[in-house]
């Protein structure tokens, strides 16, 4: 098969395992549809219910700095489905479409807790870990702790797993689709 000709589509509930149907019923219970890059997941037996483990573990920091970190790894990894499903999850937890744009840019103005957060995270993910101590001291000076960055690291791990799949597969988008921003 030619290359330009692969496309990649998304299983319905009928095309998945048992396990899978469960987790598609809880998930449009509780969100009231199944997100594409999760019933993408779904094509393997085990993929879904292992992402949605390590997405739902309980972490040290709170909702908004976790969407931080996936704003910006997204926007760093080039994924447009994160980026778009971030920015709907941004504003249910409180950010404006300004403030998610100043986030995927890397500065957040507003607030200099959070621009240390995102300052961390981006050079987490651009250099692959291999964080200056500068930007590291700022992190922990911002009153960020060793376990936080643990937890930095879980999410950019988790969200560099779903910008990879849809990278790869460019299947749908099903949220509102974010703005481009360089």
């Amino acid at each position: 098969m030619n290359t330009t000709d692969l496309q990649f589509s998304i299983p319905t509930k009928n095309e998945v395992s048992e396990n899978n149907q469960v987790i598609f019923n809880n998930l449009e219970k509780g969100l009231g549809f199944v997100p594409n890059l999760y019933a993408y997941f779904a094509k393997n037996d085990t993929a879904l219910a292992d992402y949605l483990a390590l997405q739902n573990r309980k972490s040290t920091l709170k909702a908004k700095e976790r969407e931080i970190i996936n704003l910006i790894t997204s926007q760093i990894n080039g994924c447009r489905y994160c980026q778009s499903a971030h920015t709907a999850l941004g504003k249910l937890n409180g950010f404006t479409d300004d403030q998610i744009i100043e986030i995927r840019q890397g500065n957040i103005p507003f607030d200099s807790k959070l621009n240390a957060l995102v300052t961390f995270t981006k050079a987490v993910v651009e250099n692959k870990g291999n964080v200056s101590n500068e930007i590291k001291n700022t992190f922990f000076e911002a009153g960020y702790t060793e376990a936080n960055l643990i937890d930095v690291v879980i999410i950019v791990g988790d969200k560099i797993i779903s910008n990879y799949i849809h990278n790869l597969t460019g299947f749908a988008i099903d949220f509102p689709l974010a703005p481009e921003v360089k």
